[in-house]
């Protein structure tokens, strides 16, 4: 089977290298409850997973007040509101870490700046994952690169240009893997375009893997195995009627727990018995459409998020015209839907001291054509 060397993942006594790492994307679902959180890794545990995954969230490193807002059970409500209601203190997520191990499964986060980054390396983790929209926030990596620690990089809504640029800030002596996903929830299977991890496994010579946002619980996970996925993570939850941002397309523990045993059946049948079995459970065509062209592209279902859920530097107050820009006066924050985006994250130490040429509205974009 085509699998890279995935040897840096050892550590976790439920891990087998002849197995891909399998993650339960736990995320923000235990809605600040340390209680629901050991519960949800125990379930996870249980169902086979053999990592756990949360995020260290802080509104202010992630978007606007102004980005718009979010329909929830109990109605609508700000995204930043919504983040704002998941921070919680270092401690609740070391006593995780420390429960996960105690589970025996590798405990994952994902920082999303530079605060919750400190956070995170303060915790000693042994694995690190960068999620899609962070791929193009350069002082991120710069400050995860120098961890030196095995890293995890999601690759949705990005074009291979994209991830070239990532990784030449990423490969500086790091283990590395690629995880391919498509930025919607939830995820159409037939956009999934299998074929590219074979092809971005050879064109960056790193391990691969998937990270899987549909509602199936076995064709993608199982047919990415065939492909070559060194790691599968898929969003887990106790129940998708739960309040949590992920958990309507989130797999509770019966799924995830069928999940492993079609991943460890395709590991024991090998890619031409799961072709077979798939092409004859969900016809011929589908199959091939899940396949994909092996070209690294926007899926349809991605592509009005290309700069809007990435990174771009962004305004925090008004800005006038002729006032000189100082650090504190801009972020680098993710667009979505209602802003317009900035310049590149990378531009993000230039324009300190520039004269504003243009009203620059709280919350927008920082264009070239505003300084």
């Amino acid at each position: 089977m085509f699998r890279k060397n995935i040897s840096f993942y050892i550590g976790s006594e439920a891990y087998n290298s002849q197995r891909p790492l399998i993650i339960a994307e736990l995320g923000t679902s235990h809605n600040a409850d340390p209680v629901k959180a050991r519960e949800m890794i125990s379930a996870a545990a249980e169902a086979g997973a053999n990592c756990v995954k949360f995020q260290i969230v802080f509104a202010d490193e992630i978007l606007h007040p102004k980005t718009g807002e979010v329909a929830l059970p109990g109605g609508k409500i700000r995204l930043y509101d919504r983040f704002k209601e998941l921070e919680v203190p270092q401690d609740f997520y070391a006593e995780l870490k420390k429960y996960a191990e105690y589970m025996g499964i590798l405990f994952l986060c994902t920082p999303f700046g530079l605060k919750s980054a400190s956070i995170l390396h303060d915790l000693n983790p042994k694995i690190v994952k960068i999620a899609s929209p962070e791929l193009n926030f350069t002082s991120l990596l710069k400050e995860i690169s120098a961890w030196h620690l095995p890293i995890l990089l999601s690759t949705g809504v990005s074009l291979l240009a994209d991830i070239e640029e990532a990784l030449s800030i990423l490969k500086n002596g790091n283990q590395l893997c690629l995880l391919h996903c498509i930025t919607s929830y939830p995820a159409p299977e037939n956009e999934y375009n299998l074929n590219i991890l074979k092809n971005l496994s050879m064109i960056f010579g790193i391990p691969v893997g998937i990270s899987d946002h549909t509602m199936d619980p076995e064709l993608i996970p199982a047919l990415s195995l065939s492909m070559g996925a060194a790691v599968i993570e898929k969003h887990f939850c106790l129940s998708r009627t739960d309040p949590g941002l992920d958990d309507p397309i989130a797999l509770p523990p019966e799924l995830f727990s069928r999940m492993v045993k079609t991943i460890n059946w395709a590991a024991e049948a090998g890619p031409e018995k799961t072709l077979e079995r798939f092409r004859r459970d969900w016809g011929e065509k589908t199959i091939e459409q899940v396949m994909g062209s092996g070209i690294k592209e926007l899926a349809p279902s991605e592509k009005a998020n290309y700069r809007l859920s990435n990174r771009s530097i962004h305004a925090m107050r008004d800005i006038k015209p002729g006032e000189i820009i100082k650090r504190e006066d801009f972020a680098v924050l993710r667009t979505e839907k209602l802003l317009r985006p900035g310049l590149e994250p990378g531009f993000e130490f230039s324009i300190i001291g520039r004269t504003a040429r243009n009203f620059i509205p709280a919350g927008e974009g920082i264009r070239f054509e505003d300084i």
